[in-house]
């Protein structure tokens, strides 16, 4: 069993009692074995890291994204959500295993530069010569080493039905429960140390019929899968759904039967204090993407309200066609600096806005048994943060430094135990190679 120890650094542990000092963390295998103040233990087989001027936290979660659209980065670039939709949906009718595995690895590298260890894809668009693509995604995930929840994602309501999608890409709906059951069978893995679960994940209402919604919910809550999809993200979105079903998408998705603690929402912007006040209570999450809120102009979601809620936030990339950067420690910046901007200072603390990354996270996918802290018996996901540079030495606080500044080089990334990044490369693909084909394969697509 091999032994990874780290000590001399700052360690922000996100335990129950919030503790950071100076100390260690000891890794033995896939699990953490040891975390304290002062040094470490005295290991004779054990790889050292000199953790001096670095920070050690929790691997980030990613509660959203969709991978596929790394190789359709900067089309419609000044566009609205809907705007942005038809333009690309026509592009994104030609993508095949290929696209997906491409541009899910090279997705997936860059979360994984930018201290990811655990991401959730959502993924909708299932052209019907394109082949198995969910497959697709979970190959290029056990390659790059991150611990994976794909979204089976679907949509029935084509543009002939009066939604936004191409025909040529939704399905029908006994297809797509049959699909999705089937994705559980063969991938789900619900073991503590689980490096791949799947969820039961509709796009959204205005792509989806309210029927494959609702047996949506029940298939999953019969397998015991979590649910997600898209919501609340526009006021077109909040006017269609009010002109359509005579409700908000909230209400909408509550009707029928999407909202509890198994449930998240990607965006959630567009939320009424009694609203956000049932989000709380039924304990149904957000996943935060104030990039892409702000590359599409949709809005700046109610964060600080839904935290105080008793609703979890987490953060989430968003497709890389809306976020074309894929960083998530981007996105912890963001989060606070856009709750702010909403708010006020104390409207969000930059402790808070690293809880989101990590523990809020962890709890929106189900996993906060396993990860999103630093503790004895937790899985060992972890960054370990380089702040002795000269845009990070001498902030007092490091804290502070990982979230109000430029991001700091990522040292040492481990997931399951596995170092995935190195002195801030990442060491399971070829970052070089990895690019050409993301570059062969945008050209393909979009000529």
């Amino acid at each position: 069993m091999s032994r990874i120890v780290i000590e001399g650094a700052y360690v922000a542990t996100l335990d129950p009692s919030r503790r950071e000092f100076a100390g260690h963390v000891v890794v033995e295998g896939k699990q953490i074995v040891a975390v304290g103040p002062g040094p470490a233990p005295h290991y004779d087989d054990a790889r050292v890291i000199d953790g001096s001027g670095c920070l050690v936290t929790p691997g980030f979660v990613n509660t959203h994204q969709h991978l596929y659209q790394w190789v359709t980065r900067g089309l419609a670039a000044d566009a609205t959500l809907f705007e942005w939709l038809t333009t690309l949906y026509p592009v994104w009718a030609r993508i095949s295993e290929e696209t997906v595995y491409v541009a899910a690895r090279a997705a997936l590298a860059q979360l994984a530069r930018t201290g990811c260890t655990t991401a959730a894809d959502h993924h909708y668009v299932f052209p019907r010569e394109g082949g198995d693509l969910l497959a697709a995604e979970i190959a290029a995930a056990a390659e790059v080493g991150l611990r994976f929840h794909p979204a089976r994602g679907s949509m029935d309501r084509g543009q002939k039905d009066g939604g936004l999608p191409p025909d040529s890409v939704v399905e029908d709906r006994d297809e797509i429960l049959a699909a999705t059951e089937a994705a559980i069978d063969r991938w789900h893995d619900p073991s503590p140390d689980s490096m791949l679960q799947i969820v039961v994940a509709p796009c959204s209402p205005f792509s989806v019929s309210g029927e494959l919604m609702r047996e949506s919910a029940e298939l999953a809550r019969r397998r015991g899968v979590r649910m997600h999809t898209h919501l609340a993200e526009t006021t077109d979105e909040t006017d269609w759904c009010r002109e359509t079903f005579n409700c908000t998408p909230l209400e909408y998705a509550d009707q029928l039967g999407w909202t509890g603690n198994d449930v998240w929402f990607a965006h959630g912007i567009h939320f009424d204090d009694a609203e956000i006040k049932h989000l709380g209570s039924t304990g149904t999450g957000v996943a935060h993407c104030p990039s892409s809120n702000a590359r599409l102009g949709a809005g700046i979601a109610r964060t600080a309200d839904l935290r105080a809620a008793g609703a979890p936030v987490g953060l989430g990339v968003d497709g890389a066609a809306s976020n074309e950067s894929g960083s998530l420690v981007e996105e912890v910046r963001h989060a606070l600096l856009f709750a702010r901007a909403r708010g006020g200072p104390q409207s969000l603390t930059v402790r808070a806005a690293l809880e989101m990354a990590t523990l809020n996270g962890a709890r929106i996918l189900g996993r906060s048994d396993d990860i999103g802290s630093l503790e004895p018996g937790k899985l060992a996901d972890l960054a370990v943060w380089n702040l002795n540079t000269l845009p990070h030495a001498g902030i007092p606080d490091p804290i502070a430094t990982l979230v109000l500044s430029t991001p700091p080089p990522l040292d040492l990334l481990l997931v399951n135990g596995r170092p995935v990044v190195e002195r801030g490369a990442v060491r399971t693909v070829d970052e070089h190679s990895l690019a050409d084909e993301t570059a062969r394969v945008q050209h393909n697509l979009t000529a």
